[in-house]
Parts: structure tokens; C-alpha cells; sequence
């Protein structure tokens, strides 16, 4: 029996030179995507995080205030009206009589409660006050430099415009609160400048060399977190001198949070630094001869500057809202200084609250900043996240 003979088969090998790259037909989203920087994939990571968008427009957008607050409040920091004390938020309103009129506000009309002892408000529809804008109004030195009186909202000629009520004094409480925005949101800025700086240092160094360093510096974190933190804020600030200008007990105020907001930072630091120190590239870096300096700053550093952006955007809150709670208990910064922890300290009193609740709407920018704060660090660590 003869074996039968199996076809041939068909030869697929091509004879054209082999190019690695001709198959791979990318689309220009795909090239886009794969040639972009790891900054621009965070950014494109966060622009999907919606909170975290608008929440950053909110920030960017009150920081953007605290540049230009005498133009944006109504009245001078110190003008004091005391025909109107304690007087209640005025409304503002389009119609009148069922004609327009524009924006404008009923002007008060007082009335002493001789039971109460209490002065009682109520609109006046005799009294119609146009509000003015682009107008020249109360005097102010911007920034403590350059004298001006031009103002984005003034009240009409002779007229009121307290939006938000007045305090014991008179004072307009909107014109506060915005003055006090730019203390309020700096000093946080500042804490985090003072935190950081002695964290990343102490963190670094620790994690960097280890051994009795490590431990030494392991120990000192352990004290400083060991002592319940509001008494420790009041004893420090209690410390501060009583005849200290306003300007030094804002700068002891923020060097004070500072001072205690660093060791969980300094934590997060050498957790890192001990596992990127044995990376290849770390290594690679001492052979060549770098100095510890150069190694921690040019290479250990950026390669977590993500989680450390994060980081900052997410310890801001504390600085703020430690700030506010001593202003709040009288021990931190003091009048003439003006911010938004000052403007609730007049609110301690339970009578006065009752009587005159619009002295708490201090606590709202308060809410708003803290809670944007907070959704874009979340933001910002969910786009820095490699593993997303």
C-alpha cells in the first residue's frame, strides 16, 4: 500500500523587512493618551471629578476676593452706624407698588421696646434707597497702602444697605465677613507653609537615614500627638503677649498651627521615603554621588509631589477651623484684626444669638470653605492615584 502524499501548505511569511511599529495603528486619542505627561493625566483624571471641579472654582473664586475686599465691601472695616445697632438684614427688592424700580431696599423704621428693652426694625415702604454700584463710597486704604473710596456696591445717598444686619456697634456684618475672608483663608496658607516645611524635613530625614534618627524623630512625633490639641492650641496661644501688635499675633497664631499640624505629614513622608529609597533610581542616584540633599529633593521628593498636593488641599480645613475655634474662644486673634472666628466670638452669647441670629452667618463661609476644601482633596487624590 502506497502512502499518500499531504498537500503543501500555503507559505505566510512575508518577505518584506520586519517593522515592529506597523502594526500598532494608534488613534490620535490613543497618542494623545500615550505621550501625555503625568501632570496632564491628573488633570484629565480631575476634570472628571465634578465636586472637585466646582468645588475649586468656589475656592479660586473667594481667594480672588481677598485681593480686592475694600472695592467689594459695602462699607468701611470700622464704620459704625449708631442710629441702626443690631439692626436686621435688609432685602433686597425689585418692585414697588407693582412698578420696577431695580434693585433697592426699604429704608428701617425703629421702634424702642420699652418691655424688651430691645430695638425693633421694620421696613419702611416710605422709604425707598436705590443701591448704587461702581460708586464712590467710604474711604479705605487698599491694602494699607493707597487711599480710595471706590466701591463696587454703595448704599443710596443718605440710605442703609445692611444685607446681612449689623453688629452691637452698628458695623455692617457683610463688609466684616468679607474683610475677615482674607485672614481666615491666609492664615491657613501660612499654617501649611510652616507645617510642611518641618514635616517634609523631619519626615524625610527620618525615613532617609532610619536607624537612631528614625527612632529619635519617631518619638518626638509620638509626644507632640499625644497632647489633646484644643488645650494645647489655648495654652500656646494663651502664651502669646497681650501687648503684641495685631500683625504679631497673627503670624504667633499661624506659626502656632503649624507647629502642630506637621507630625502627620512628617508620618506620610517617611512612609514613603522608606520604600522609594530602595527604588533603582534612588540607588542609581548615590552611586552616581549625589549628596542626601539632592537625592531627597530631585528624586525622592517629586515622586510622590501628587500625594503631597493632595495632602495640602486636605490639611488647609484644620488650619482654618483651628483658627476660627480660638478666635472663637477669645484666644486668637484679637480686634482689630478681623476674621471670621472674631466676627463669631460676638455670637457666644446665647441671648444674642437668640435675639439677633444673623450674627452666626459668619459660620456659613466658614461651612462652604471647609467643605470645598475637602471635596477637592478628594479630588485631587483620586486623579494622583496611580492605580485608578
Amino acid at each position: 500500500m502506497s502512502a499518500t502524499r499531504e498537500p503543501a501548505l500555503a507559505h505566510y511569511v512575508a518577505a518584506e523587512p520586519f517593522e515592529p511599529y506597523a502594526a500598532e495603528q494608534l488613534t490620535p486619542e490613543q497618542e494623545r493618551f500615550y505621550r501625555a505627561s503625568q501632570w496632564r493625566i491628573m488633570w484629565w483624571r480631575f476634570r472628571r471629578h465634578r465636586i472637585a471641579v466646582v468645588s475649586a472654582a468656589i475656592l479660586v473664586l473667594l481667594y480672588a476676593t481677598t485681593l480686592v475686599s475694600e472695592f467689594l465691601a459695602p462699607y468701611n472695616l470700622h464704620t459704625r452706624d449708631s442710629r441702626h445697632i443690631y439692626a436686621p438684614p435688609q432685602e433686597v427688592r425689585l418692585f414697588d407698588q407693582g412698578r420696577l424700580v431695580g434693585p433697592f431696599v426699604y429704608g428701617y423704621s425703629m421702634h424702642l421696646n420699652m418691655q424688651t428693652l430691645t430695638r425693633e426694625y421694620t421696613p419702611d415702604p416710605a422709604k425707598v434707597q436705590p443701591l448704587r454700584f461702581f460708586c464712590l463710597g467710604d474711604e479705605y486704604r487698599f491694602w494699607g497702602l493707597v487711599e480710595g473710596r471706590f466701591h463696587l456696591l454703595c448704599p443710596a445717598e443718605g440710605g442703609t444697605l445692611y444685607l446681612l444686619g449689623t453688629d452691637r456697634l452698628g458695623r455692617d456684618l457683610l463688609s466684616r465677613i468679607v474683610y475677615g475672608t482674607r485672614i481666615s483663608l491666609t492664615i491657613g496658607l501660612l499654617g501649611i507653609a510652616v507645617s510642611f516645611l518641618i514635616g517634609i524635613t523631619l519626615g524625610g530625614i527620618s525615613g532617609y537615614y532610619g536607624g537612631w534618627v528614625d527612632t529619635l524623630i519617631q518619638r518626638l512625633i509620638e509626644m507632640v500627638r499625644s497632647f489633646p490639641e484644643l488645650p494645647l492650641w489655648m495654652a500656646l496661644s494663651a502664651a502669646l503677649p497681650v501687648n503684641w501688635s495685631p500683625l504679631l499675633i497673627y503670624f504667633g497664631i499661624t506659626i502656632i498651627l503649624g507647629l502642630l499640624d506637621w507630625p502627620g505629614l512628617a508620618r506620610a513622608v517617611r512612609s514613603k521615603f522608606l520604600a522609594l529609597r530602595e527604588e533603582d533610581f534612588a540607588t542609581a542616584a548615590v552611586l552616581m554621588g549625589a549628596t542626601p540633599g539632592r537625592v531627597i529633593g530631585r528624586h525622592l521628593l517629586p515622586s510622590f509631589a501628587s500625594h503631597l498636593i493632595a495632602s495640602v488641599t486636605l490639611s488647609v480645613p484644620g488650619m482654618i477651623l483651628g483658627e476660627t475655634a480660638l478666635s472663637f474662644l477669645g484666644l486668637g486673634l484679637r480686634p482689630p484684626v478681623t476674621s471670621w472666628g472674631v466676627l463669631l466670638n460676638e455670637a457666644q452669647n446665647i441671648n444674642v444669638v437668640a435675639l439677633y441670629p444673623w450674627l452666626l452667618l459668619p459660620v456659613v463661609p466658614v461651612f462652604v470653605v471647609v467643605l470645598a476644601f475637602n471635596f477637592f482633596g478628594d479630588g485631587l487624590r483620586d486623579a494622583a492615584d496611580p492605580y485608578k
